[in-house]
C-alpha cells in the first residue's frame, strides 16, 4: 500500500483524526499505525517515525510529511478533490481550514477532545464564547456563500474534516449554538468515518491519564461510554 498514516489515541488525537478522515472519505487507501500517548515518561515514541516528535505524520515512498495540513495540501496534488472545484469556495475553505488550524486556542484548551466523555462544562470562559461566537460566524458564512450542506458547497471536502473534530467537542461539552450551525455539527457527527473514528475511539483500550484529567479539570462526566480495561 503505498500510504501509511501513522496515527495517536483516537479518543483523543484530533490532529491524527482530520487526515484519517478526509483519506477515508476520498477513498485513498492506507494503512493505518497508531502510536499511544506515553504519559509515563522517558522517549517520545513519536520520536521514531516523526520529524516534529507529533502525529499525524503520512509516510508516501521515501517521503515523510508531517501536520495534519501539510498532509492535506500533499494529498490534493495527486487527489484534487480534497478541496472544492469551484475557486471561490476552494479560496474560502483553504483560509477556513487554516484559521482552525492556527486558532481557537480556548476551544482546544478549555474543551479537549474526548471521544467517550460526555462532560458538564460549566460556564465558559469569555475566550472559550469569544471562539464559538467565531465559529459559528465562519460555520454559517460558508454554508451560505456555497449553499451546502458542507461548508465548501455540495462535497465534504478537507475543510469540513478539519472541524470534524470541534463537532466531537461540541457534543462532548454539550455546548449548544444557534439552529444552522448544529445542524451543520450535526451532519459531521453523522459522516460514516466521522462515525467510524468515534465508535473506534470508544473500543480503545488506550487511556492517557495526562490527557483524560485536561478533559474532566475538575468538571462532571455525565457518561463515559468505554468499557473498563479487564484485570
Amino acid at each position: 500500500m503505498a500510504y501509511e498514516l501513522h496515527i495517536a489515541n483516537k479518543n483523543y488525537s484530533s490532529w491524527s483524526m482530520r487526515p484519517w478522515v478526509l483519506m477515508k472519505t476520498l477513498g485513498i487507501p492506507f494503512r493505518e499505525t497508531l502510536t499511544a500517548f506515553n504519559d509515563q515518561g522517558g522517549p517520545n515514541p513519536f520520536d521514531t517515525f516523526s520529524p516534529s516528535g507529533k502525529v499525524p505524520v503520512l509516510v508516501h515512498k521515501d517521503l515523510h510529511i508531517w501536520d495534519s495540513l501539510a498532509i492535506a495540501e500533499y494529498l490534493a496534488e495527486s487527489y484534487p478533490h480534497a478541496w472544492p472545484a469551484n475557486a471561490p469556495a476552494r479560496a474560502w475553505a483553504r483560509s477556513a481550514t487554516a484559521e482552525m488550524h492556527s486558532g481557537f486556542s480556548a476551544l482546544r484548551d478549555e474543551c479537549s477532545m474526548n471521544c467517550s466523555l460526555t462532560i458538564e462544562l460549566g460556564e465558559p470562559s469569555a475566550a472559550l464564547q469569544g471562539d464559538l461566537a467565531r465559529l459559528e460566524a465562519l460555520w454559517l458564512d460558508g454554508l451560505s456563500r456555497f449553499h451546502g450542506p458542507w461548508l465548501g458547497g455540495s462535497d465534504f471536502t478537507t475543510v469540513d474534516a478539519f472541524f470534524a473534530p470541534v463537532a466531537i467537542r461540541l457534543r462532548g461539552y454539550c455546548i449548544a449554538l444557534g439552529a444552522d450551525a448544529m445542524a451543520y455539527a450535526d451532519r459531521l457527527l453523522k459522516q460514516p468515518y466521522v462515525v467510524q473514528w468515534a465508535h473506534e475511539a470508544v473500543e480503545e483500550r488506550l487511556f492517557d491519564e495526562t490527557h483524560e484529567q485536561h478533559c474532566i479539570q475538575g468538571r462532571t462526566v455525565i457518561d463515559d461510554r468505554r468499557k473498563p480495561v479487564a484485570d
